[in-house]
């Protein structure tokens, strides 16, 4: 088969990572890609976001089977138009991917169908919204509806700080058109997860859950981020609650969408919350997480090709899908200024110093000249499996320093409450 991947980050390098291991695969592209996944597949200089040039692309280097990573291509419709020229993609319609594009409308859907969730109210009115978060106990949730890159959910630790919020996201336009509706949602306590889940609209088989962080700098201190580092399984994660969450949260969705008249197809991300009451959804996603998906795939032991055209054929209740029952910690190497403002072109160093057993997933590079550059904020993600979560973070932590960029920074904590 010939399969395109689309988009460019470290989530898609881990799948075409996968996707490589295939005897099904003939050639590997990437639209646009990096410079990791450059020296796997072929990279095509087309955008996640040309949806008329990738469809073209496909026609010509006759795609048997197209992947989308980023959220931002299926929210504009990519699936529909892939599917209306017969070629074979896994991923969410336009319609379906409504679940991430719009808070509001996931909100709705939740709570018309009883899926466990943060309280909220939705609203397009600033004024409105300004007077219901003042009548709100702080801790106070603010989220733009649309999409933001990781970046639409601002926690409130006081009214003023959602009255600011609210402000930015509704008056200044921080987030752009994502930011004409917003959410004021109740905060949620407990331990956050992320638990994705395969679906062909019928069938929902959960993959292994993760744990990603969201803030810049250790101790989840400084601005949100599209997420620093990942691990995988979290302990106070069994499979008794992965069932539980499948099935009060996972297969009711996949049913409500289908009512609605927009049947599911593809993975679906539940980022959760863990409370006194039980699981609770914070946000669904229409793709693969990232970092999350730095740490999950590398514990798949099936082959992706065949679980994506089961998905895509509507038999995934025919295949098994298979986990390793190893532990994988992954970090993020950002560059500086990371998520504000940051240069980029830097020479990255130290690659191909790092155990064999260490997976360098690229996000933002480039290769010029022969040398790979930085082309991004978050530039690599470093990522290795262990017998347990301690030893997949000793692995790690003892390679990080040997790749090196000007201005490189990385969180030191991450996965260290597993083994404290």
């Amino acid at each position: 088969m010939n399969i395109l991947v689309i988009g460019g980050g470290a989530r898609e390098h881990s799948l075409v990572w996968k996707l490589s291991q295939s005897p099904k695969v003939a050639k590997l592209y990437v639209a646009p890609g990096n410079a990791g996944t450059g020296l796997i597949a072929e990279n095509l200089n087309v955008q996640a976001t040309d949806l008329q040039s990738l469809a073209q692309v496909a026609r010509e280097k006759n795609i048997d089977l197209a992947v989308v990573g980023p959220e931002v291509p299926l929210a504009a419709g990519i699936v529909d138009l892939f599917q209306s020229r017969g070629i074979p993609i896994f991923g969410p319609d336009k319609e379906a991917t409504k679940i991430e594009s719009s808070k509001v409308f996931a909100k709705d859907l939740m709570h018309k169908y009883g899926i466990p969730c943060a309280k909220s109210r939705g609203f397009s009115s600033f004024s409105e919204a300004k007077d219901y978060a003042r009548s709100q106990k702080p801790p106070i949730v603010v989220k733009a509806d649309g999409l933001a890159a990781g970046k639409g959910a601002i926690l409130a630790y006081s009214i003023d700080d959602a009255l600011n919020a609210l402000s930015a996201i509704m008056q200044d336009r921080i987030l752009g058109s994502a930011g004409d509706q917003v959410l004021v949602e109740e905060c949620l306590e407990g331990k956050e997860v992320s638990l994705l889940a395969l679906t062909d609209g019928k069938a929902v088989v959960p993959m292994v859950p993760a744990c990603d962080y969201k803030r810049v700098f250790d101790g989840d201190q400084g601005p949100n981020t599209g997420g620093m580092g990942a691990y995988s399984p979290p302990n106070f994660f069994d499979t008794e609650t992965i069932n539980l969450v499948k099935e009060t949260i996972l297969e009711p969705v996949v049913r409500a969408m289908a009512k609605e008249g927009k049947p599911y197809k593809g993975v679906l991300y539940a980022g959760l919350m863990i409370t006194e009451d039980g699981p609770k959804v914070m946000e669904f996603n229409a793709r693969f997480g990232d970092p999350e998906n730095q740490v999950m795939i590398p514990r798949l032991e099936s082959d992706l090709v065949e679980i994506m055209l089961a998905v895509i054929e509507g038999r995934l209740d025919e295949i098994k899908v298979e986990w390793s029952d190893e532990a994988c910690v992954a970090v993020v190497v950002a560059s500086g200024g990371y998520p504000g403002s940051y240069k980029t072109g830097f020479p990255i160093t130290g690659l191909d110093m790092v155990d064999k057993d260490i997976l360098v997933f690229h996000a933002g590079t480039k290769a010029e000249g022969g040398v790979i550059h930085t082309d991004g904020g978050r530039v690599l993600t470093v990522t290795t499996t262990g017998k347990n979560i301690a030893e997949a973070r000793e692995k790690v932590y003892n390679n990080l320093p040997r790749i090196h960029f000007e201005g490189c920074h990385y969180r030191k904590d991450i996965a260290q409450r597993e083994v404290c």
